[in-house]
């Protein structure tokens, strides 16, 4: 027999008896080489290793001679053809690819991963395989167990409420819920990620000895390696797997409204008008739940409610007042809708309970009343397509600008095991379970790609799984509490979502849960007020900047009018964040083409400075900007709260002790601040430089946090606005933080269509060259319709230098000396 393009190998093998477990060890019987890596056969394993690009790799390990057949949920690319070289050495198959070593010990089929040069960055210390029946299918339990360095920081995991930023130690049980969200991706400051391909619920356990993913349901490990040399490298390769970022629209970045609930059609719209009669900017509105009517026509995805008896009319107000309309939608369906309806007939609903569990809208839930409410199978191509059908109808042929999925994790009240057995389109709820957030959410984002490609998607949901960054979603934090612990949890639970390679977070400003506050003057009491703008201030520094809650209303309004401390420093950061867009619309064109990053870890720029590996209270803001925000009360007394989803509905919560009425938020405080080494930074107030490498003293009060730029910057800055696009960016003032070359494209293009799929956009790139102090403003690439053919900047210098210039598209050099 003749083996053409195919390397097959003879090695000795030992035949021992087969018992239970996978411990005993036997020689690899052969490996088969193929263009994209090799199989072989080691301690009763089947084992193949796969490359989806030089850098990455797929492993598969189950029992020898079982099948495995698996289409992943998450990743989207398919193996490479790729350039490897095989030799043995040691008892070991070793490839090399130009990006990466792997040695597979030919007796256990373990491997241990190296860089080009010899690195070590991880090995393997077991897998391991037990029966399991999965409602009638023999399958397995499966685990695999890696051995890190003993001070190796990694990072990742989802979005965590644990407050820690680096994930040693960790202990957790990995089932998708209302404010932990999952991703079974983790990587390390070395320069690697790996990724555990399964959506059952997982246990991710790290100990000094082991770290390790133990999934309920499998029919074989499956996970990929991912060598990136740095952080950004980890999440393009990531995103390589997964799906690239769609640019979402300029004014999604604007300032959003919304609370729990606005229950009128004529509340919604005078919130807008009050904006704009007092001159603040805002883009986004949001109307919560129960524009539906009552909880038997729970998300009808129709405005029934006779408190909204002119939908159309309704958003064309919205719309007359150059903002836009996000609308709840949910997983799930009352039993007087017509989604439910033609679901049920198709056995397209689940019967475990969820939210709510009542028709009544009384708490606790009246069970004399069930609301009969059920989750779709969204697992089901065809329901998606009937989910879409109405919310078409209902909603998006109406103008609804975007989506506020709701409970995408999805709500499952009761928590049996049995509930796991519930059958879905691709078997198992267990099977499947931590994937339904992907599929609701790619279900509503693949079916409006396909009804227009004049609006861009954008979704706000509740809960995430690895690869929903394709699908133009932001993910928010869930129903956290108001309380200073669950602020500070904000910050690492971001950083370690974006390290997953989804860049787009944000969190209920002010916190949801704010009960405690109520009864003391709710947006009149200074302790919810220091909380609530502290909030703010780190939300102006993330990829969506919205204000939500319940019990305390969060309208600028009701902290006062202009003229008070709380309100003016309200109005001063959503200003501040509008100054920005031409920043921050340029950094999501660089995490769209380019997987950057929003919101950085410091460890991702400066992993060279060990300190910085555990920092979980500062990053970065793109590339330029370092974000110390306030996490501790300074004025007020702080309360510990916890409240999970049920608790926080108790509206006989009592109210906060020690309350205070009046405080002084002029006065100044100290806070410290760590400046990593490798930069300078300039205080973005003021304008002072200070050393990287240090931790520094910074003077604040309730108006200002403390915030710097990293030398070697160049930063737009845009026109005082109402709204995102109400100014064209024909006259930016442009700051360079020198020290250092520094370099920056301006990105434009139409902002809310996807033209520029096509090429329709424009990049202006800067260039500062620190030795000759000299600004380059490169020819205009691109072009798109209604772009701008004349502008000018303003230049200018942290010491005060400054120079305005006419651009035309064409290169000119500015010099500063």
């Amino acid at each position: 027999m003749k083996y053409k393009d195919i390397n097959l190998k003879k090695a000795t093998f030992t035949v021992i008896m087969i018992t239970a477990g996978w411990s005993h060890s036997a020689y690899a019987q052969a490996y088969v080489k193929n263009d994209s890596g090799l199989s072989l056969t080691a301690d009763r394993m089947d084992v193949k290793v796969m490359f989806y690009a030089p850098g990455i790799v797929r492993v598969v390990k189950y029992p020898a001679g079982k099948p495995f057949s698996k289409s992943s949920l998450a990743v989207i690319k398919k193996e490479q053809k790729t350039q490897f070289s095989i030799s043995e050495k040691d008892g070991s198959i070793v490839l090399k690819s130009n990006a990466l070593q792997l040695s597979i010990d030919a007796k256990t089929g373990k491997i241990l991963y190296r860089s080009p040069l010899g690195q070590e960055l991880l090995k393997e210390i077991g897998s391991s395989f037990r029966p399991f029946n999965d409602t009638g299918n023999q399958t397995y339990s499966v685990s695999q167990s890696f051995q890190l360095e003993k001070d190796e920081p990694i990072y990742g995991l989802g979005i965590l409420q644990n407050g820690k930023m680096s994930q040693r130690n960790t202990d957790i049980k990995m089932i998708q819920n209302n404010t932990w969200d999952f991703v079974p991706f983790f990587q390390s400051v070395k320069g690697y990620g790996v990724f555990w391909d399964n959506y059952s619920p997982t246990q991710f356990t790290d100990t000094p000895q082991k770290t390790s993913f133990s999934s309920e349901v499998g029919e074989g490990v499956d996970y990929y390696f991912i060598y990136g040399k740095n952080a950004d490298g980890v999440v393009a390769g990531m995103r390589n797997l997964t799906g690239k970022v769609p640019m979402i629209p300029l004014w999604t970045y604007g300032y959003w409204q919304s609370k729990e609930r606005y229950k009128s059609q004529d509340e919604l719209v005078d919130v807008v008008k009050k904006y704009r009669d007092l001159k603040v900017p805002l883009d986004g509105i949001i109307q919560d739940w129960q524009y539906w009517g009552n909880n038997y026509q729970w998300n009808a995805m129709d405005f029934i409610s006779p408190d909204f008896p002119d939908a159309q009319k309704m958003i064309q107000n919205i719309h007359d007042k150059n903002a836009h309309l996000s609308v709840s939608i949910w997983s799930s369906f009352g039993p007087m809708t017509h989604p439910y309806r033609e679901m049920d007939q198709k056995g397209m609903l689940f019967n475990f309970k969820t939210w709510p569990e009542s028709g009544r809208e009384v708490w606790p839930p009246d069970m004399n009343y069930p609301s009969g409410v059920r989750v779709y199978d969204a697992y089901n191509p065809e329901a998606r397509n009937i989910y879409w059908k109405y919310l078409n109808k209902g909603l998006f042929s109406l103008g609804v600008d975007s989506w506020w999925m709701d409970s995408t994790e999805p709500d499952h009240l009761s928590q049996k095991p049995e509930d796991l057995d519930t059958k879905t389109y691709l078997g198992s709820f267990r099977k499947v379970r931590n994937a339904y957030p992907l599929m609701a959410v790619g279900g509503v984002y693949d079916h409006q790609r396909e009804t227009t490609s004049d609006k861009r998607v954008f979704i706000l949901t509740r809960s995430a799984f690895a690869g929903q960054q394709r699908y133009g979603a932001n993910t928010w934090s869930g129903d956290v509490n108001s309380s200073w612990d669950m602020l500070r949890n904000q910050v690492p639970a971001g950083l370690n979502f974006s390290l997953t390679g989804n860049p787009n977070f944000n969190s209920d400003i002010g916190g949801f849960f704010a009960g405690v506050y109520k009864r003391n003057g709710g947006a009149k009491s200074p302790m919810f007020q220091e909380l609530y703008v502290r909030w703010l201030q780190y939300g102006t520094f993330t990829p969506m900047m919205r204000s939500h809650g319940t019990d305390v209303p969060r309208e600028i309004y009701q902290f006062g009018q202009k003229g008070d401390v709380v309100y003016d420093a309200i109005e001063k950061f959503i200003r501040l964040r509008y100054s920005m867009l031409p920043y921050i619309y340029s950094v999501s064109h660089n995490v769209s083409k380019n997987n950057s990053s929003f919101l950085r870890a410091l460890s991702m720029d400066f992993s060279s400075d060990k300190k910085t590996w555990d920092i979980n209270n500062e990053y970065l803001f793109g590339k330029s900007f370092l974000v110390a925000p306030v996490l501790h009360a300074q004025y007020t007394p702080e309360k510990i709260i916890t409240t999970d989803e049920n608790e926080g509905w108790d509206k006989k919560q009592g109210s906060v002790e020690n309350a205070v009425s009046k405080v002084d938020f002029t006065q100044n405080k100290t806070v410290k601040v760590y400046l990593p080494a490798g930069a300078d930074w300039f205080d973005f107030w003021t304008n002072e430089k200070h050393k990287g490498g240090q931790e520094i003293e910074k003077s604040v009060n309730l108006q200002s946090i403390p915030l710097y730029v990293k030398a070697g910057s160049i930063i737009p800055f845009g026109p005082d606005v109402q709204f995102a696009t109400e100014k064209k960016w024909d006259d930016l003032t442009v700051k360079i933080y020198p020290g250092t070359d520094a370099d920056f494209i301006l990105y434009e293009d139409e902002f809310d269509n996807y033209n520029y799929e096509k090429g329709a956009f424009t990049e202006i790139p800067f260039h500062w060259n620190e030795k000759s102090k000299t600004l380059t403003i490169e020819a205009k690439k691109g072009k798109y319709n209604g772009m701008i053919s004349e502008r000018t900047f303003s230049l200018i210098l942290p010491n005060g230098k400054q120079k305005t210039v006419d651009y035309s598209g064409k290169k000119i050099n500015v010099n500063f000396k």
